[in-house]
């Protein structure tokens, strides 16, 4: 197998070949086909997110096909395509395990971060913990439903019922997001980098009731924010820009420190929540929703070998949609 492997902290993805890995008990085997590159690929190379178990190999958002199946695994079928999430496992034993809170797990495995991922042209995964995919859609079209899809459905519900919607960083997951909201009738606002005309483009084509920077002001109140870029600084920004009693979602792994800001921006009941990894009701729920609403996901193509390449433009916001990695 071929492979890029994360070798030391903030370093370049190395091309490495492999033995094939040999599926455990539990486990499968996947040939991979296509691999999201997800903000939270670009933490752990850059060293942001501490403690990878190094040498890894990246990539959370895994489209591929069972190629081999580990003792005791139940419901799958040789060929069969298959995703695979950024929460790899879990102990099943812990208080928030045993209460339907998974995704808070105290011992926790997190794919492409604590075991290898799928920057890869094969890997190996807790059969648990991947989805039957059926064979609608293109791979790499819907590789980014995996983590962008799924922590944006999770941030989603958990902004509430509100009809206006305000979603921060229009990447990868709001643009999936936004898709979803406004197929069940809401309203929702965009927020850019400033001067990002494409990107504001993007969102005006799907459909976004209003377009703008980060650092303007919606023409109304929101009911519920979601900010999806890594900037600590919009918390206050969205806090101001929703109701009384509306609700602000953080909903990416790693964020730059929050300034300080007024008490009155919290106040009158606003709430100001995080949303931490998935769960496998998170996926079987959204893998139902996308397809019936019609998600398309906007994506750039790259081999492999170019992982590197497709991790810059991630950083430095080239990308309009999601960059996917064809093994």
């Amino acid at each position: 197998m071929r492979a890029m492997v994360l070798e030391r902290p903030r370093s370049p993805l190395m091309l490495r070949e492999r033995p094939l890995p040999v599926p455990g008990a539990g486990e499968l085997m996947i040939a991979v086909t296509a691999c999201g590159v997800c903000r939270t690929d670009l933490h752990v190379v850059d060293g942001e997110l501490e403690h990878p178990a190094l040498p890894v190999v990246p990539g959370h958002e895994i489209v591929g096909r069972v190629a081999a199946i580990g003792v005791g695994v139940q419901g799958f079928t040789l060929g069969e395509r298959v995703g695979v999430p950024w929460l790899g496992a879990t102990c099943g034993a812990c208080p928030y395990c045993r209460t339907d809170q998974e995704n808070l797990c105290d011992a926790p495995v997190f794919t492409g971060y604590t075991r290898d991922g799928g920057f890869a042209s094969h890997t190996v995964a807790d059969a648990r913990y991947c989805f039957p995919l059926g064979e609608d859609g293109d791979d790499a079209e819907i590789a980014p439903w995996l983590c962008a899809g799924l922590i944006g459905w999770r941030s989603y519900r958990m902004a509430g019922e509100g009809a206006s919607l305000g979603l921060y960083g229009f990447g990868a997951a709001a643009h999936i997001l936004a898709q979803v909201a406004i197929w069940q009738g809401r309203r929702v606002f965009a927020f850019t980098r400033k001067g990002d005309t494409s990107a504001q483009d993007f969102a005006r084509s799907l459909g976004a009731a209003w377009v703008g920077s980060s650092d303007e002001t919606p023409p109304e109140l929101l009911d519920a924010a979601i900010i999806f870029a890594p900037v600590g600084s919009l918390v206050p920004a969205a806090l101001k820009a929703v109701k009384k009693g509306g609700r602000v979602v953080c909903g990416g792994i790693h964020m730059s420190d929050i300034p300080e800001f007024p008490y009155k921006l919290l106040w009158e009941e606003r709430h100001l929540m995080s949303v931490a990894n998935l769960t496998r009701a998170d996926a079987r729920e959204f893998l139902d929703v996308a397809p019936k609403a019609g998600v398309q996901c906007a994506v750039t193509r790259y081999p492999l070998k170019r992982a590197n390449e497709a991790l810059a433009d991630l950083r430095e916001g080239r990308l309009q949609g999601a960059a996917v990695l064809i093994p």
